[in-house]
């Protein structure tokens, strides 16, 4: 059994919430399991399907501050088929977490997914509003159902584009990003038909290719004025300046994503009936 917001079930919704919670590149959202519900953090991830949090006995667990959670004291616990929609438990993990977050919700487009096994009772309508990482409040509200609708002054909405060969992922066509008075012509990878780059809450930077890439660097470059130029300790951004502020884009060939930092303060809202995205600038502590 899975409870959003604590005293909200799976099995009976009613335009649930959830905590959103700012952390180091990503973005934790709490929820509980099983019966009693056993409240876990887990990463907020638009990027991937499954539920899953890390379980007692671990033959391999990533470090986590929060105690795991044990099936066995959880009288709705069940062993079902890997072909089921469940919510999954991690014996062996492995992969760059914090721990801070005990596991992944997963909010893609799959069937597995917590808004596909939410079905019809949300509407197929979740939204979220992330704060910066360095916020005083690190908290926002996760909305799903009707709460979760975007609207009124300053809502630009855009086509959510689907592909039956990759259901996970929302992908979405950027035509162009502006930096003052530059507008530079975005071409993006070639997937999902006509879209050309994914929007994932789980991935932190957004990525482009290497071409656009350089354009945006350059442009930003121009803009930027007072800064003094520096190199990124880690030596993994390629423009940074005093005090260490980088831009908080990659070059990558392989696949576009649109990333957590590039949503911050805005309330971003899903409609999967209606296939669009909507987009709201919001101071998103007072959310």
């Amino acid at each position: 059994m899975l409870h959003l917001n604590s005293s909200r079930s799976i099995s009976d919704p009613s335009d649930p919430d959830a905590q959103l919670t700012a952390n180091n590149g990503e973005y934790l959202v709490n929820i509980s399991l099983g019966t009693p519900p056993f409240p876990i953090v887990a990463i907020a991830d638009t990027g991937s399907d499954i539920i899953w949090t890390q379980c007692k006995p671990c033959t391999d667990c990533y470090k986590q501050d929060a105690p795991l959670f044990d099936p066995k004291s959880s009288s709705s616990y069940r062993t079902v088929s890997c072909s089921s929609n469940v919510i999954g438990c991690g014996h062996d993990n492995a992969g760059t977490f914090s721990p801070k977050g005990s596991g992944i919700v997963g909010l893609g487009g799959g069937p597995a997914s917590l808004v596909s096994q939410l079905g019809s009772s949300i509407g197929g309508k979740f939204s979220y509003c992330m704060v910066p990482y360095a916020a005083a409040k690190p908290t926002s509200t996760m909305n799903f159902g009707t709460n979760a609708v975007v609207s009124g002054n300053g809502v630009l909405s855009t086509p959510l584009i689907s592909d039956p060969s990759q259901p996970t992922f929302y992908f979405l066509q950027l035509e162009a990003v502006s930096v003052g008075s530059k507008k530079i012509a975005f071409q993006g990878s070639s997937i999902g038909g006509s879209g050309n780059i994914i929007i994932d809450s789980g991935t932190t930077l957004t990525l482009v290719p290497t071409d656009f890439f350089s354009q945006l660097s350059d442009a930003v470059e121009t803009q930027v004025t007072g800064g003094t130029k520096t190199s990124d300790p880690e030596g993994f951004f390629s423009l940074c300046y005093d005090k260490v502020v980088c831009l908080a884009f990659y070059a990558n060939d392989q696949l576009s994503i649109y990333g957590n930092v590039a949503q911050q303060n805005f309330l971003i809202g899903y409609d999967l009936p209606k296939q669009t995205l909507s987009f709201k600038p919001t101071d998103c502590t007072n959310t």
